[in-house]
């Protein structure tokens, strides 16, 4: 048995293989590269993956609401638009809303819809009041200022118009493009671990300006896997 391990309590490898895996997810390797490079069985190296997404959400859901100005979006993930399909939500697509703080961070989450309930449900659980909200024309942001958010700005893409002085939303559609591309790779994710994987793209995208190995370990040490 190997001996004590302080990334994984009850782990069946040693926390030298243990750093080196988390070294080589830290480079955003997939699995078939980390399995290859380390030595590991595949099934093993997919079971410590899901492990530290598990642990990246549940960091990332505990972080604090977000304050400053926030640029709100929502986006579509999933198969190319069907045929016969138009509108917000296209058929067979995973919705997710996203929160992303100037300069900043950015959180994000799959809602079942983009209604007014559903999103200022969101924007009211992780946004401090005195925060300034940009958001584009969608009807679901309607509202927001009977809310407590007295400065709410809104961005008519429908009539042209993306940026009006610093009134805009561009961060958050730049992170969408990030997420997008970096999951493409994938080559399809199930939709069961999605959510992790979502999760990951936030928490690369926060800890952009960092040593991401050396982050990772400090949360694994106060977050161990299994």
């Amino acid at each position: 048995m190997p001996a004590k391990n302080k990334y994984a309590n009850r782990s069946k490898i040693f926390e030298t293989k243990t750093r080196e895996l988390i070294r080589l997810f830290s480079y955003d390797l997939d699995a078939t590269q980390i399995s290859k490079v380390s030595g590991l069985n595949r099934n093993t190296v997919n079971r410590y993956l899901r492990a530290i997404r598990e642990r990246i959400a549940e960091y990332c859901e505990s972080q604090s609401p977000l304050k400053g100005e926030i640029a709100v979006d929502e986006s579509f993930f999933g198969p190319r638009r069907m045929k016969g399909k138009p509108g917000r939500g296209a058929y067979g697509k995973t919705v997710v809303f996203g929160l992303l703080k100037r300069q900043g961070a950015v959180y994000i989450k799959i809602v079942s819809d983009c209604t007014k309930t559903t999103l200022q449900a969101t924007i009211r659980g992780k946004v401090s009041l005195e925060s300034v909200i940009h958001t584009d024309g969608l009807t679901s942001y309607y509202g927001l200022v009977d809310l407590g958010y007295k400065k709410h700005f809104r961005v008519q893409h429908g009539e042209g118009e993306f940026a009006d002085g610093s009134n805009h939303i561009n961060g958050i559609e730049s992170f969408w493009g990030y997420a997008k591309t970096r999951l493409v790779r994938f080559h399809g994710i199930h939709k069961v671990t999605f959510n992790l994987h979502l999760k990951e793209c936030e928490y690369r995208f926060n800890h952009r300006g960092v040593d991401m190995y050396q982050a990772l370990l400090k949360l694994l040490r106060e977050r161990p896997l299994f």
